[in-house]
Parts: C-alpha cells; structure tokens; sequence
C-alpha cells in the first residue's frame, strides 16, 4: 500500500493521517461540504468533497468515496469507527474494486454484524453467552416462550443493532408486548432490519471488552481488557485499564475465549470482543467489533502497540510481530470522551463555533482530537470531539492526572460535557472502582433527589 484514503472524519481520521504519516504512506482526506475547514483535511496529503453536509449524501455515499479513491489512485481504504467501518456491502464494494478494505473480510463483517447469528457461534464453539433466545424471535408468542423460561428481567436487542440504539429492558410480561413492538420498529428505522433477539437482563454487570489483532496467517492474540462501565444508554463515557474487578486469572480466561471467538469467525484485523462481568466474575459474551474502538488509546497506553498502525500492515498482509507471551502490560490508563453537548439539557448536542480553547498536557496525557480555536462544530455529526487519555503507574496516578487534565480543559463557545466527567471522576464511588453499568444513572438519580 501506498496511498490510504480515510473514510470518516473528526478525531480518528486525524489520529489516522498521522499514523500514516509516520509510516510514509500518502493520504487522502474526503470531506462534506460543512467540513470544508476541518483539521483532517488540512493535514491529508490530498482532499476531496464527498458531498452535501448530510451523512448519507456525504461520509455514508460508499460510491462517491470509492470514486474518491479511484480520483487519487488511493490503494486502500481505512474507515475508522462508525460511518461505514462496520458494513459488509462497503468492505465487499471495495474488495470488488480492487481497494484493500483496512479490517476483516466483508463475509466476516456480516456475519459478526447480525448479534443473534454470533451469538449463537460462539455458543457452539463454547464461548460463554448469555441465557436468550436461540437466534432471533420471530413472533410475540415466540418472545413469551423465551421470557418465561429464562425469567424477567430481560433486554429485547436489535439483531443488527449497535451503537446502543435498538435495546431495552422489559422488567414484567405486563412491559413485553409493548416494547417488542418498539424494538421491532427502532431497528427497522436505524437499521433497515427488523430482526430481534432476547437476552437475560444480567444484574449490576460490568462492561469489559477484549482487544484482538488478528493476522491474515492465522495468528491471534489479545492485548488484555478495557473496563468500558461507565456509560449513559448504553454511550461509554470513561473507559479504563486494566479494569478493576479483572485480576490475572480472569484476564486470561477472558482473553482465551475472546481468542477463540475471533478464530471462529475467521476475524482478521484489530477487533474488540465484548462482554458482560457480573458479580461472581462469570463473563459472557455480548458482541464482537470488527473495527478500531473509540477507547483504543488507553490500550496502546498501557501496552506500547500502535493499533492503528497494527491494522495497517495486517491489511498488508504482514504477520503480527507478537506472539501472545511477550504481550506486556504497565500502568493503569483512563480516557475521557469530551462532548460538545449540554448535560444539563438531557444531553442536548451543542453545535457552534470555539471561541477560546486550551487543551491540557504534561506527563502521562494525551489527547486526541480534530478542533481548534476557531473551529465551527458542525450539527450533523456525533458530538465527541475530544478525547483525553491519562497514563499512570497505577489507578490513583490516572485518575490525579485525569482530575488535572479536565481543570485545565477550556473550551469556550459550546457547551461540553467537561464538568459532568469531573463530577465522575471525583466520586467516591467510582474512586474504589464501585460501580456498574447503572452507575450514572443511579448518580444523577441521586443529584435529582
């Protein structure tokens, strides 16, 4: 490969052009029409105009970007997170085009992207689940059945579903039949796919994923967990390594099974394998991500392997330069995810142009990001834009450095979501790592009250 066309935005396509950059390979940038000026763009050796400012007449228009690439005479394709980096007909437009698509098969794509359908793989080749349905549900009586058998509470869940959207709870058969109905139609409309699975709801769990690199000759191996609890619907918010209620033992038998599921699937590139902990540390598989996470930083932290550029020479077709004995892990490491969105507006987004900013730095902080003074946060997009990465010796250190990083964080001209982090990190709770997947919630529940 020679030339890399990006096909995202924001933090990640930056993060990407730079990864390139130290590897000597060209890039290319596209862009929608409200994202003329931004960072990404300025740095790519070249540029192109995908389209208007909506996401599907821009950064989801698969013919415009391959056209892009066809224009420039990019060789290969990375499509970061999001957008279009988990979806087979891209990752398969692209293998018929001639483009090496950076991430696994489109065959591997579709078949981890139906939930139900993986699931009942990694059941079969003994990786831990949790109780449901077998496969999807196809009627209301069908969904009864189920519930009955496996007991209340339970998550209806979007077969095709990701992202947190298509999921929620049913506490009572009384609750059944309205949600089904909810979920049926919330996957339809975000997914184009109807299908729907049941799962047992499991109590007060933690959310702890796996990271995988995956070689085109059969190596696999993973860099250890990333404690990813602290979330709002089902959206992370802090993410954290090594996790708190993870101890060597544990690690590695989550590592082992998060193994055999990437095999299974016959998964190559740098995915993530995610599971529920519940309170006796039994682990259960929920989904694999086929892509870079948003959180990957905090693993390169701790491990010292550039997973981008690990993705990269994966679709190269280079073996990994790993085997799984000589993987080490230092430190403890956080990450912030920074929203321009008003926390105090149930979250509302909040677009607008940065007055003033100052972004922290010093030892052990990192920070990824696509803004600059300036810079006019366009409304048809997510609303991260930053994300600060702090690196200690242990937890106390991170979470001191974190504390320091979010003071001196300045961002004037939206509203952000810094202060609503700080209030997080500087809870007792969360300081002695006592918390689940309910925790902010149950936090602003009580700032309510």
């Amino acid at each position: 490969m020679n030339k890399i066309l990006i096909a995202n935005r924001g933090e990640i396509a930056v993060r990407i052009i730079r990864a390139c950059k130290e590897m000597n390979l060209k890039t290319v940038a596209v862009y929608s029409e409200a994202d003329k000026d931004a960072l990404h763009t300025k740095l790519a050796d070249e540029a192109v105009c995908i389209g208007p400012a909506g996401s599907k007449q821009s950064y989801l228009n698969m013919k415009n970007i391959i056209e892009a690439a066809s224009i420039t005479g990019a060789d290969a394709i990375h499509p970061g997170f999001g957008f279009l980096s988990e979806n087979a007909n891209f990752a398969q437009i692209c293998e018929e085009s001639g483009i090496k698509f950076i991430g696994p098969k489109s065959s591997v794509i579709d078949l981890l992207g139906n939930k139900a359908h993986s699931k009942e793989m990694m059941k079969k080749e003994g990786v831990p689940v949790i109780p449901g349905s077998d496969g999807s549900i196809k009627t209301m009586q069908e969904a009864l059945r189920v519930c009955d058998k496996i007991g209340y509470p339970v998550l209806l869940k979007a077969a095709a579903g990701g992202g947190g959207k298509g999921i929620r709870q049913v506490n009572s058969q009384a609750e059944l039949e309205p949600n089904y109905n909810i979920v049926k139609q919330e996957a339809k409309s975000s997914f184009n796919d109807d299908e729907i699975y049941i799962e047992k709801f499991i109590q007060k769990p933690r959310h702890v994923e796996i990271q995988i690199l995956a070689d085109e000759h059969g190596n696999v191996i993973h860099l250890g967990e990333r404690d990813c609890s602290i979330q709002r619907n089902h959206q992370k918010m802090i993410e954290e390594t090594p996790s708190t209620i993870v101890d060597d033992k544990l690690r590695n038998k989550m590592g082992v099974a998060a193994v055999k599921a990437a095999k299974a699937a016959g998964y190559t590139s740098c995915g993530t394998v995610e599971f529920l902990v519940d309170d006796n540390r039994d682990f259960y598989f929920m989904e694999m991500n086929t892509r870079i996470q948003v959180e990957h930083p905090i693993t390169e932290m701790r491990t010292g392997i550039d997973l981008v550029k690990e993705q990269i020479r994966i679709a190269a077709g280079e073996e990994l330069k790993w085997k799984q004995k000589e993987i080490t892990w230092k430190g403890h490491a956080l990450e912030c995810r920074i929203n321009a969105e008003n926390p105090s507006k149930n979250f509302m987004p909040s677009p607008g142009t940065i007055q003033e900013m100052n972004l922290p730095g010093g030892n052990g902080i990192r920070i990824d990001t696509a803004i600059y003074s300036g810079y006019t946060i366009p409304p048809y997009y997510d609303s991260m834009i930053a994300k600060i990465i702090t690196y200690g010796v242990n937890r106390n250190e991170a979470i001191s450095k974190m504390k320091r990083a979010l003071e001196e964080l300045v961002i004037d001209g939206v509203e952000t979501n810094r202060d609503f982090l700080f209030d997080i990190i500087r809870n007792p709770n969360f300081i002695r790592g006592n918390f689940d997947t309910s925790f902010v919630e149950k936090e602003m529940q009580k700032e309510k009250n």
